[in-house]
């Protein structure tokens, strides 16, 4: 649980990156579709953006549909576009009422426009909030990231507005989706697999790993705080010496 005394004091970790795996498992289990696991995954969701909220983290990312997700069946597909449209409806209110900024990162264009509506008009009824920053990666690749950031910078450079020889890892992170927001410190997987999927693979270079068999929809404080007590025990060296870390390198 959250330390009171701790409410006041910046949390060394300043950005979380969650893979929501195991909604159509835990459905299965049950013999319910698995669309009632995407469904049951909301409540998971409400619990992880509260809770990163009450510790006082800067910013939260939940890959919620990959650029892959469209191979699934089509019929899945089409109740994950209608689900999302229904939670981006249901709870914006919420987000507001709760200072949470959203932002959508992705290449929201595929989605419908009825969809694509519904994304900017709850980005921007949050647009001014000061809390905890939402992002939730909707048709999001790790490598679309990287190419889309190549080629707009290519075309900066094309028309004469930056030369080549500018470009470096400050502004290329500055060009991606996450551009403004710092690197993700921990980037949990739920549902037991051990691979980050796509998933912000460039901001994700200096990032700790926890992978956790827990199937998204049983995720909870519980298992939230596992995972960062699990970060809090490492040593992050940044290619530095554990002593140079720990500042008693002769």
């Amino acid at each position: 649980m959250a330390d009171p005394d701790q409410a006041d004091k910046p949390h060394p970790i300043k950005h979380v990156a969650i893979i929501m795996d195991g909604n159509g498992r835990w459905a299965q289990q049950r013999n319910k579709p698995r669309v009632f696991g995407h469904k049951s995954g909301v409540q998971s969701v409400r619990r992880a953006v509260r809770y990163a909220g009450q510790l006082g983290i800067q910013a939260l990312t939940l890959y919620a549909f990959s650029s892959e997700n469209w191979r699934r069946p089509e019929a899945e597909v089409g109740v994950l576009m209608e689900l999302f449209m229904t939670v981006l409806t249901s709870e914006v209110k919420r987000l507001h009422k709760n200072n949470v900024r959203l932002r959508i990162i992705g290449d929201i264009s595929r989605f419908s426009d009825k969809l694509q509506h519904k994304i900017r008009e709850a980005e921007a009824k949050t647009a001014d909030n000061k809390g905890l920053l939402l992002n939730i990666a909707a048709n999001y690749g790790g490598r679309w990231d990287v190419v889309d950031t190549a080629k707009r910078l290519a075309q900066q450079v094309k028309n004469g507005e930056l030369d080549v020889n500018d470009i470096d890892e400050t502004m290329f992170t500055n060009a991606t989706c996450l551009a403004g927001v710092p690197d993700p410190d921990l980037m949990i997987r739920t549902g037991g697999d051990h691979r980050i999927s796509n998933f912000l693979i460039w901001q994700a270079a200096y990032t700790e790993f926890y992978f956790t068999d827990t199937l998204w929809p049983d995720f909870d404080e519980t298992v939230f705080e596992q995972a960062i007590q699990s970060f809090m025990q490492r040593e992050r060296r940044f290619g530095c010496t554990g002593e140079q870390v720990q500042g008693t390198d002769a």
